[in-house]
């Protein structure tokens, strides 16, 4: 059986690994969703009660399952399923599945947004910017209802497909362009927000914590959920791409670096949102901010469109607005795509190491993802429930990860580590992976499923047809889960 070259392939130098990283990391986990979840879980006093449990799960759940993955990449240089048989025996190929899965249902709907923003930057590039909320609004629904998002679709999934076409060596390319860009647009659209009048009144809102939430178990779910989605740890896109890492590109760092740095982008385009829709609603129309957080919540189903409804109205307040808009909207492209095309990274490698050429492999990849994409271009309901269920199927393949290194001798990675980069990893660490992740991961969605059974949604808990209830979750997670465990023999094939 021919092997496909692309596996030998090395990134060519630490800052092009560190920047791919980003690119995981750094998507519109940050731009579209970090917002819209803050929107959503603010309370009556702010949402610095989010922000506070999402940083602690940065360093308590993010960070460290960041090094796990690349850990287990860097030592047995394959994908996630192959990475999960070798650590912890071929029977349990079907964790590295569902790890694999839930990237792969997340990158089904994750090609949507994207090409949100690829009909927005079009927008911005051929017509005037909306003038109001209203203008900004009709804009959204037009598009959402229209036949564009479906070619769009097809072009975001061909696009991410090409780039990594050639492997690594192409994925390197792409990034060493998208991240730096991404970050200075960033930036100016940062500056130009929180100068706009009455911005500070968005800003006092977003970090002022409502301290009673703390004792709401949906706020440390969604926190941990975000957490994940933000910083793409348990994924498996690290442990992916630490299978093309080099010994000298450090394993403790990067980490540090990728978690800490994704985390300040999603606090800077949260401000940049809190900034500009309190600016407009407050200062230019009189809103309460009770009025306005109702406004933030239904820019779409559970908030889906508040960066696309009021980030051209953002632009709209300055001069060279359309110039910036454009630059925005290019930089949330860039966003998406650099986190996009991991995703499709991962498949591409599951398939990889079965022996299939990654070429063929993405023909296969390709039409599965635009088509399980359909549903959820068709309706925004539906895409919410994706995100909802397998963003909290994160925080279940988070807790695989820890096990897989747990049950493969954590001291033996730890030491090795620690050997390669001269830097003491400590015993803090494993104590994380070994006993908080799990724990943690199991208790809180325990407890939410508990609450939400006796408390939150007594009489619909269990219809596995409402979009946001504990059994749609659980009713989705358990069907995959058993095929793959049903499979298992088959799906180790000759891995």
């Amino acid at each position: 059986m021919a092997i496909d070259k692309s596996v030998d392939q090395r990134f060519s130098s630490r800052i092009a690994m560190l920047l791919s990283a980003l690119g995981i990391a750094v998507g519109t986990g940050n731009i579209w969703r970090f917002p819209r979840i803050a929107a959503q879980n603010g309370g009556d006093e702010g949402a610095g009660s989010l922000i506070i449990a999402w940083v602690v799960f940065l360093f308590l759940w993010s960070v460290p399952l960041i090094i796990a993955e690349y850990m287990l990449g860097a030592r047995y240089r394959k994908g996630v399923i192959a990475a999960f048989a070798e650590s912890m025996g071929r029977r349990f190929a079907w964790m590295g599945s569902f790890v694999g899965f839930v990237a792969a249902a997340i990158s089904f709907f994750y090609a949507v947004i994207v090409s949100w923003a690829l009909f927005y930057l079009i927008y911005t590039l051929s017509y005037p910017l909306p003038e109001s909320n209203s203008q900004a609004l009709a804009v959204w629904d037009q598009f959402q209802s229209g036949s564009i998002p479906y070619f769009l679709h097809f072009a975001v999934v061909g696009l991410g497909a090409l780039a990594i076409w050639k492997g690594i060596r192409s994925i390197e390319k792409v990034n060493m362009i998208l991240i730096p860009v991404l970050l200075l647009i960033i930036l100016v659209t940062f500056v130009r927000a929180i100068t706009l009048p009455g911005a500070f009144e968005g800003i006092a809102y977003l970090f002022r914590p409502d301290w009673s939430q703390l004792a709401m178990p949906e706020i440390w779910l969604q926190a941990l959920t975000q957490n994940a989605w933000d910083t793409g740890a348990g994924w498996g896109l690290f442990l992916t791409y630490a299978a093309y890492m080099k010994k000298e590109h450090g394993i403790v760092k990067n980490a540090f670096i990728t978690g800490i740095g994704n985390n300040a982008v999603s606090l800077l385009m949260a401000i940049i949102i809190f900034s500009t829709v309190f600016s407009v609603l407050q200062n230019g129309q009189g809103f309460t901010d009770s009025q306005v957080l109702e406004v933030m919540k239904t820019s779409g189903p559970a908030s889906t469109g508040l960066t696309f409804i009021w980030i051209p109205q953002l632009f709209g307040t300055m001069e060279f607005g359309r110039v910036l808009a454009v630059m925005f909207f290019l930089g949330l492209c860039f966003a998406g795509f650099s986190s996009m095309i991991s995703m499709f990274e991962l498949s591409a490698r599951v398939f990889v190491d079965r022996g299939v050429k990654r070429s063929r492999a993405l023909w296969i990849i390709i039409p599965i993802v635009y088509l399980l994409g359909i549903p959820s271009v068709m309706s925004l309901d539906f895409l919410s429930n994706q995100d909802f269920v397998w963003g909290i199927g994160l925080i279940i393949s988070g807790v695989f990860v820890a096990i897989s290194l747990a049950v493969s001798g954590i001291n033996s990675f730890r030491e090795t580590v620690e050997q390669e980069s001269g830097l003491f990893l400590g015993r803090i660490w494993q104590t994380i992976i070994l006993y908080f992740v799990p724990v943690a991961g199991v208790l809180l969605l325990f407890w939410w499923m508990m609450l939400a059974a006796t408390r939150f949604a007594p009489e619909d808990w269990y219809n596995p047809f409402n979009p946001f209830s504990v059994m749609t979750c659980l009713v989705q997670w358990f069907v995959v889960i058993a095929i793959f465990i049903g499979w298992n023999k088959k799906i180790i094939g000759n891995l």
